[in-house]
């Protein structure tokens, strides 16, 4: 990584690091507010029972009868300490995931800015210069080389490469023209050359950066079925372990155990899920963070969750799978014709056509060495494509006629039509590629392939789906052979021919009906549909608006294989949460052993549960509330990061995590118990505080705050 220094010689890449520690711990300080402690039940009722011990140890004389003379105060002010530092770490896991997308959102910000544009008044052509803030949908303004893109919008007129990087983050520029699939613009994009009319779409506020923003700052993240279930489950076990201690507390008064209000809590919080509770947030949130670095904008974590559960990905054809555009790839000369002939022919009657199939047979032809001088251009005139006629091409000076078009166009204005060339163009047709019929004075001369190609990568991407057990669908317009030839090369699993917008409707309906959770990608207004019925519906950004208006997910690299990373990041998320559900769970095994026996030490029947055989009740009971405490900072990593995904089958993935985490979780937890343990009775743990203390100065001093 390049470091670029300031004036003070300070890197930006530490300057960004500071800015993000300062963000996440200011911000884990301000979630100590009651409302914000209220939207997670867990540590709600952690923070509920440290403020009332916060309160017992400032004002013990209003509580002589709860504190039992043979345990020291001391003891209570330990407690409080811990309860604490944890419902702290819990809220620093959830800031530090939030502080990263609020530094992405915090550099997309500084794109919104106000900026000039010419309007165009669409009846009299007239040019005023306007601020982006005056511009409203539907109006239209003209942009040239230089040029910032004010608003979202469509390109009406006219074509430009535009650099996009500053939100993809690609230094090369991407051709943005109309009449294609690729007319879309987003406001703060460059125009690096060209000439483009461009009609606003967006509305105040709606703005395809104020959605990224608002996503990756979470400020409209709605928690998921899954997170919101799992959220019930650990609230209601909670609960059940308070009520279980309360009961306790008539234990503890008919036998007349000095037990303790501060053990009794300390039990509360070691058997709670605090770990999971804690980390919780920072899970989900880190999941939209995840897909937001690939380049990819969600509008809703569900869909993120939603990707982890895909069984059937419906992939659009063109622009999708293949490039999009028809590319000619051979030229094939008729019986007695010179190729160079069909080449000139190929290449005169393409120098003026501007679609991409002429672009493509231009620069063909270009590359074989055959070149056209300017004198040859002279008095030329050109024949345009039109409904009625369906072909295109040149009159030459010299009165010749070159014309090229489809096989039933051309059989219909020609002389006659070699067999041989008729036999080719079958040919060609069964490959899936497209011929391009070349005329000389109605004389058929020879054909042009044009080929739509698949995608560089697209096959192995497929492939991995399939070892994730998702089924690909391809759905294409074309005709059937053209469709076969294409689903051939991709190696999709089935495909769909010579479909129709509602087509595409239908079947992901079809695949839901079923129970199946489905994913679709596409970038054209035809695709709308689909993917606003899709679970997960990925738009290309260089698709229309309708298209990126109507899914739940936007690819900035418009790359339709980039859902493979957002399935893995979904499938990511799900494990990361089950993993560190089990090891929270699991945790709470290894703490019962520390703490039941501990609390009830004066009955010798209970002395044989402290396995770990911790030193003393007081110590025993202190051991697992740090080390409840520590468990979470540890995890936060992990939580941020995610597990790695590997393409497995379900069994396999559940057995590899009771292994690691269940068994794990448990065995951790004595270890961990058992080495705290052992630095509190040997007095170790004065250092171990020392050494706390020193590393939070330092970070404080960082920040600018001196103790």
């Amino acid at each position: 990584m390049h470091e670029y220094k300031n004036d003070k010689g300070i890197s930006h890449a530490h300057g960004k690091l500071k800015f993000f520690l300062r963000l996440a711990l200011v911000d884990s300080f301000k979630k100590f507010d009651p409302r914000s402690m209220f939207k997670n039940p867990v540590m709600f009722v952690i923070y509920v029972y440290t403020i009332y011990m916060i309160f017992l140890v400032s004002f013990p004389y209003l509580f002589k009868d709860v504190i039992i003379t043979s345990i020291k105060e001391k003891y209570y002010i330990e407690i409080t300490l811990i309860l604490i530092a944890t419902i702290w770490f819990a809220n620093l896991a959830e800031s530090i995931a939030e502080a990263e997308g609020k530094t992405q959102a915090d550099a997309l910000k500084k794109m919104k800015k106000e900026i000039k544009s010419i309007l165009i008044d669409p009846t009299t052509k007239k040019e005023t210069i306007v601020m982006s803030s005056q511009l409203k949908v539907g109006d239209i303004v003209k942009l040239e080389e230089g040029w910032v893109v004010p608003k979202d919008g469509e390109i009406i007129e006219g074509s430009a490469m535009v650099d996009e990087s500053m939100i993809t983050g690609e230094s090369m520029p991407v051709l943005r023209e109309f009449g294609g699939d690729r007319t879309s613009v987003t406001g703060g994009t460059i125009i690096n050359s060209g000439k483009i009319l461009v009609k606003i779409t967006e509305k105040p506020g709606t703005s395809f950066l104020d959605s990224i923003i608002s996503l990756i700052e979470s400020s409209s993240r709605q928690k998921t079925m899954n997170e919101l279930s799992l959220t019930l489950f650990l609230s209601v076990m909670t609960f059940i372990i308070l009520f279980v201690v309360l009961s306790l507390v008539y234990i503890e008064y008919a036998l007349k155990l000095p037990i303790g209000l501060g053990s009794m809590i300390a039990l509360v919080v070691c058997l709670a899920p605090t770990t999971i509770g804690g980390l919780l947030s920072a899970i989900g949130i880190s999941g939209i963070t995840r897909v937001s670095k690939v380049n990819v904008v969600t509008k809703s974590g569900k869909a993120v969750e939603a990707a982890g559960d895909i069984d059937v990905i419906i992939l659009d054809k063109t622009g999708t799978i293949t490039v999009g555009n028809r590319i000619a790839t051979d030229i094939i000369p008729s019986p007695n014709v010179p190729l160079e002939k069909v080449l000139y022919a190929a290449l005169i009657s393409s120098v003026n056509d501007q679609t991409p199939e002429g672009k493509s047979i231009v620069k063909y032809v270009t590359r074989k060495g055959i070149k056209v001088k300017g004198k040859d251009l002279q008095n030329v005139k050109d024949i345009k494509f039109s409904p009625q006629t369906k072909y295109s091409g040149v009159i030459l000076e010299n009165g010749d006629e070159i014309i090229k078009g489809s096989i039933d166009t051309m059989i219909k204005n020609t002389k006659s039509f070699p067999s041989e060339i008729l036999n080719e163009s079958r040919k060609v047709g069964d490959t899936g590629a497209t011929p391009l019929i070349i005329a000389w004075n109605k004389e058929v001369i020879g054909l042009v392939v044009l080929k739509d190609l698949v995608k560089p990568g697209i096959r192995q991407r497929i492939q991995e789906l399939r070892e994730m057990g998702i089924k690909t669908v391809m759905c294409t317009g074309d005709n059937r052979n053209t469709a076969a030839a294409i689903a051939k090369d991709a190696g999709v699993d089935m495909f769909i021919a010579e479909a129709k917008p509602d087509d595409k409707l239908k079947l992901t309906k079809k695949y839901q009906k079923e129970g199946l959770l489905v994913a679709m990608t596409g970038d054209g207004t035809n695709d709308s549909p689909a993917l606003s019925q899709a679970d997960v519906g990925l738009a290309m950004n260089s698709g229309t608006q309708p298209a990126k208006d109507a899914a739940n997910m936007v690819d900035l690299d418009s790359d339709p294989t980039k859902l493979i990373e957002v399935i893995a990041i979904g499938k990511q998320l799900l494990i990361t949460r089950g993993a560190l559900t089990t090891f929270s769970i699991t945790n709470d095994v290894a703490k019962y052993f520390a703490i039941i026996p501990a609390m009830f030490y004066l009955i010798g029947n209970l002395e044989m549960l402290n396995l770990m055989h911790l030193s003393t009740p007081h110590n025993a009971i202190l051991s697992a509330v740090i080390f409840n405490a520590i468990v979470i900072p540890m995890l936060i990593p992990l939580a941020i990061k995610g597990i790695s995904y590997m393409p497995l089958s379900p069994t396999a993935l559940l057995r590899q995590n009771v292994i690691l985490y269940g068994f794990g979780g448990v065995l951790f937890a004595f270890i961990g118990i058992k080495i705290i343990d052992i630095l509190i009775s040997t007095g170790s743990i004065g250092h171990v505080i020392e050494v706390v203390y020193f590393v939070i100065k330092t970070i404080l001093i960082l920040f600018g705050v001196h103790i």
